[in-house]
Parts: C-alpha cells; structure tokens; sequence
C-alpha cells in the first residue's frame, strides 16, 4: 500500500494490532517489531500524537512516589538519552532537572520518603533547601517554603519527536502504520479475539494492544473489558521571552498547587491543574482557570504575573481512580494487552512500557514485575496510589 495513502482500503491479517498512535502506541509497535514480531500494525484514527501526546508539557523523570513509577521512569531516562542513536531522533532533550517545591510538613516528609526510595532504586534525587531551590530557579519566591526535592537527572524534550522517531523505527523493523484508520469494533468468538474493525476494512488478528490514552474505556468495552479510564482537561500556556532566564532552568513544580514552569524557547511553558475542571474529552482552551493560576504565580512566582500569554492549548489526561498506570493483559479475554491510564505520566513512561508490552506479548518477564498495575487490582480492592502529581 502507497503510504501516503490514508484513505485506501484494509482488509489484511496481523499477528498483533495496537491501537493508538501516541507515544505509547508508537513505543510498543516500536519495540515488537524490533524484537522480531512480523506483521505488527498500529492503528490511528487521526495523526500520530494526534492527542494527549502532542499536548504533553514533555516532561521526563524519575522522581515518584511509587516504586514501580521510579523504575519506569528512570528506565525511560535511559531511552530518552540514547534516543538519537536508537531510534535515531533528535528529541530535544534537555536534562535540567525536576524541581518539586514543597510548603507543609507532611509534604517534606512524603518527599522524605520518596528521595530514599528513589536513591535506593539508583536515582540521583535530593532534598534541598529554599535558598538552593531560589538559586536553580530564580523566579520563586521562598515565602512559606520549607523545603525542595530536586534531581538532576530528570528535564523536558519534545513529545512529538518521540513519536515520530519510535514509528519510523517501528516502519524500519516491518510494522505497519496506518493513520486515518478508526477502529469500530473488535471481534470475538468466546473469549478469543478474531479481528479487529476499522473504518477502512478488517484485520483479522488474535492479539490487540490498547494503547488508545483517554479513548481507552471505550476500546476495551469492545472486547469486553473494562478499563477504569476517565479523561480529563488540562491546560498549558506559552509566554512571551523571559529576560535573563537561566539556560539550565529546571522543571519547577509548587507542589501544593501544581503550577508548573520550565523553559520553551525563549519563555517558557506553564501549567497547572484546575479543581473545578469535571471529566469530559473536550479540548477547547478556556480562561476559566486563569484566577487559580494567577493566585498560584502570586504565591509562589510573583514574576510570572508580568509575562504575556502568546500561546497555549488544552489536552487530555487519562485519570483512573488511583491515578495509576493500567499495565496488563486483560484476564477475561485472551491476547487483549492494555497499556493507559497513566494519570498525566504516560509520556515520560513511554520507553520503558514498550519494552514492558513487548514482554508480556512474548511471554518473558520483564524488567520489572508490573502485576500490581493490572486492571482487575481495583476490583480485588487493591489499589496503588501515586503520590508525585503534577
């Protein structure tokens, strides 16, 4: 088929469908077909990185709260620097660190916690205290500040990069993407998946991969699978130049309201959550949550307040009821892997999960057990919170 034709008929057979063309779609095409899986065929309704991804801060670290969100992420570092070499891309990758402000005691002692976690775990995390935490980004105020959690492995590189790097590597290795190609159901004979529909004709296969962001629920509802996904909004905004703007700024959080900055060219890029945002897939920008930003900024980055906003967008996080990964195959029906519901670190995750993915379809342990990130823990009553969100 003419690549460059998305509109062209599919009727075809695949040994494993993903569904989803985001960095996590793209990651585990990637690395199923480099591991050898021949016809491997990622499906996406729209563009590549089409949705949550190329709205992603871009965003990489290590820093959790959760053994599990450590290994993934610092395992993803690692991708993410030698990412020029394999895939081959440049990303854009800027390691200058995460800096997570930190105002009340409880929330020093669970980054405590989670630094000797980290440290454990081989990643170069540290308290620090407010006048450091000035000197690394020197557009906070100290006010109320008792302490910082900074690691400098972490940064920021470009979400869309990464997609493209992994499906070209994954094209490279003999997968098939199609783009502009919806899928409409998935069907089942028992439990045993015969084929996937799409708005272009009908792969036969007994493997998928769902891999679909805030899309998720839907698609395992076709198959009979519940995946306990809800989307939700989330803005950013793009400023004018900042003066005088260190060159190694690190990504800094105020973790008590989660506005958050880092350097996007010549400004910079910032964002926050908005409390009386309610689930929805719309992505329209709005100014509704302007006041909770600017009572953020006045708080704790006084200076920001002077900065024009030339720009900005509204993307979508997957949220579960943990605000956890979902990382698994589906024990209801056979062949149906999921990997969603990553809460807002799905992106910096990517990497890791791919090699995970991969595993899992190959029947070989992964690098890391990630059983208590299965669907069915909430169902057996057996959630696993993160604490580290941003």
């Amino acid at each position: 088929m003419n690549p460059s034709r998305t509109d062209a008929p599919v009727d075809r057979t695949a040994r494993v469908v993903v569904i989803g063309g985001g960095v996590m779609g793209t990651s585990i095409a990637y690395h199923l077909a480099r591991a050898g899986v021949r016809d491997v065929v990622l499906v996406e309704r729209d563009e590549l990185a089409s949705g949550s991804t190329s709205r992603a801060a871009g965003g990489v670290r290590a820093q959790f709260s959760d053994e599990l969100n450590i290994q993934l992420g610092a395992r993803s570092l690692e991708a993410f620097a030698r990412f020029g070499e394999e895939p081959g891309q440049d990303i854009g990758l800027h390691r200058v660190g995460y800096l997570f402000l930190l105002s009340t005691p409880e929330e020093v002692a669970a980054f405590e916690a989670g630094v000797r976690l980290q440290n454990a775990l081989g990643v170069p995390s540290r308290m620090i205290d407010p006048a450091e935490a000035r000197r690394l980004s020197p557009l906070i105020i100290t006010d109320g500040l008792l302490a910082a959690a900074f690691s400098p492995d972490d940064g920021h590189c470009t979400p869309e990069s990464v997609v493209q790097g992994y499906a070209a590597g994954a094209r490279r290795h003999g997968a098939t993407v199609l783009r502009h190609c919806e899928v409409t159901g998935i069907e089942t004979h028992g439990d045993t998946i015969t084929a996937v529909v799409t708005d272009r004709g009908r792969i036969a296969t007994d493997t998928v991969v769902c891999a679909a962001g805030a899309w998720s629920r839907a698609v395992g509802a076709m198959a009979g699978v519940d995946l306990p996904v809800q989307p939700l909004r989330r803005q950013v905004a793009v400023t004018e130049p900042v003066q005088g703007m260190p060159p190694d700024l690190p990504m800094t959080i105020d973790f008590t309201t989660s506005l958050y900055f880092h350097r996007e060219g010549p400004g910079l890029l910032l964002g926050m959550s908005d409390p009386d945002e309610t689930p929805g897939f719309s992505t329209q920008t709005h100014d509704r949550w302007i006041p909770h930003l600017s009572a953020a900024m006045e708080r704790r980055a006084p200076a920001l307040l002077d900065l024009r906003r030339t720009g900005g967008w509204a993307g979508l996080y997957e949220i579960t009821p943990d605000h956890n990964a979902l990382i698994g195959e589906a024990s209801s029906c056979s062949r149906f892997l999921y990997a969603t519901g990553f809460s807002g670190h799905g992106f910096l995750q990517g990497p890791a999960v791919g090699e995970v993915v991969r595993d899992l379809y190959l029947g070989r342990a992964p690098f890391v057990d990630i059983g208590p990130l299965s669907a069915d823990r909430f169902a057996a009553d057996a959630p696993r919170p993160e604490v580290n969100l941003v």
